[in-house]
């Protein structure tokens, strides 16, 4: 890969990581606001659900997170565009 093409891919990896970064930080703030203890079973149990869904949702996010920051150093280190197994260019 030529460097306009590593810098371009950079640039969007560094756009999706800040993006779900973001996500997390509002996550976070959103959570906080609506921590409500309902009275209702029904609705403390509607509402469990929806965190849980939610954190499920911010786990796989962090792991995408780990993996664009291994690809940013691949790309930092000249190795990113190679086969990980053969080297070949891909």
């Amino acid at each position: 890969m030529n460097n306009k093409q590593l810098a371009h891919f950079q640039k969007i990896l560094q756009a999706l990581k800040d993006e779900l970064l973001g996500d997390v930080e509002r996550t976070v703030h959103t959570m906080q606001e609506e921590a409500t203890v309902f009275a209702d079973p029904n609705d403390r149990a509607s509402q469990e659900s929806d965190i849980a869904l939610e954190l499920r949702n911010r786990d796989r996010e962090r792991k995408l997170i780990k993996k664009i920051d291994e690809a940013l150093e691949r790309i930092e280190n000249g190795e990113y565009g190679y086969c990980d197994n053969c080297g070949i260019d891909i």
